[in-house]
C-alpha cells in the first residue's frame, strides 16, 4: 500500500507539472504576440502655416501669391489639408510681346499629407501627399501702340476682365522640423499638373493664380512658417 501511494504521488505530481509548464509557455507565448495598444490619441489638433516663397515673389517680381494652410494632425501619421490664398499679376509691357496682363484671385487647394517616418510620434516629419486645387479669375490682357501698316497710325487691342478658370492636381513631398515651442518650419517640392483649363479663347494666360506662370506641367516650391495648435 505505501508503494503504491508513492506512486500515485508521483503521478499526481508529474501532471501537475506539466500543466503548470504548459500554462507558462502559453502565457509567453502570448506577452510576446501581444500588441501593446497605442496610447497616442486619434486627434492631435491641428496647425496653421503661412508661404514665405510666394509672398516673397509678390514684393520682389511683378505676380506672386499670399498663401496659408490650416492642418488637421490625425494620430501623428494623416494629415488633412486646405490651402488658400489670393495670386496676383501685373506684367506690364512683356519684352517681346509688349503685352500688358494683369489679374488678380483666389484659390483654394484641399489634399492629405501622410506622415512616412517610422517613428511618427517624433517632433519632426517627412511627408508625401497630394492636392486638388483650382481657381477662377478674370484677366486684362491689353497691346497698346500697334503699328497698322495700312492706316500708317497707332490703335491698340485687347479683352478686359476676361473670366478664365483651372483645375489641377500637385504631388507634394516635404519636411516638417520642429524649431522651438509651437513653432516649426517646413518645406515642399511640388509637381503640377492641369487637368482642366478654360481661357475662353485667348490662348494660355501668362499667369494663373495659384498655379504660376504658364500652364504647361511644372515643378514649384514652398517654404512655410508652422505654428502646431
Amino acid at each position: 500500500m505505501s508503494r503504491a501511494r508513492i506512486t500515485t504521488s508521483i503521478s499526481r505530481l508529474t501532471v501537475s507539472l506539466l500543466l503548470l509548464f504548459t500554462a507558462t509557455t502559453a502565457q509567453a507565448q502570448l506577452k510576446m504576440f501581444k500588441v501593446e495598444k497605442d496610447s497616442i490619441p486619434f486627434f492631435r489638433g491641428f496647425a496653421v502655416s503661412f508661404d514665405l516663397v510666394g509672398a516673397a515673389m509678390m514684393m520682389l517680381s511683378d505676380h506672386g501669391e499670399y498663401e496659408g494652410a490650416l492642418r488637421i494632425n490625425l494620430h501623428d501619421q494623416w494629415f488633412p489639408i486646405v490651402e488658400a490664398g489670393i495670386g496676383r499679376a501685373n506684367h506690364e509691357k512683356d519684352v517681346v510681346t509688349s503685352i500688358m496682363f494683369k489679374t488678380s484671385a483666389p484659390f483654394f487647394r484641399i489634399g492629405m499629407d501622410w506622415n512616412v517616418l517610422r517613428k511618427k510620434h517624433g517632433p519632426n516629419r517627412l511627408y508625401a501627399g497630394f492636392r486638388y486645387a483650382f481657381t477662377y479669375y478674370n484677366v486684362d490682357i491689353i497691346r497698346e501702340n500697334l503699328p497698322d501698316p495700312v492706316w500708317l497710325s497707332t490703335a491698340g487691342f485687347g479683352v478686359r476682365d476676361h473670366r478664365c478658370h483651372m483645375h489641377w492636381l500637385e504631388l507634394v513631398f516635404g519636411i516638417d522640423a520642429k524649431i522651438y515651442g509651437p513653432l516649426h518650419l517646413g518645406w515642399s517640392a511640388r509637381y503640377k499638373r492641369p487637368i482642366h483649363h478654360d481661357e475662353g479663347g485667348i490662348g494660355n494666360p501668362w499667369y494663373v493664380p495659384g498655379f504660376g506662370t504658364g500652364s504647361d506641367d511644372r515643378l514649384a516650391a514652398t517654404f512655410n512658417v508652422i505654428i502646431d495648435i
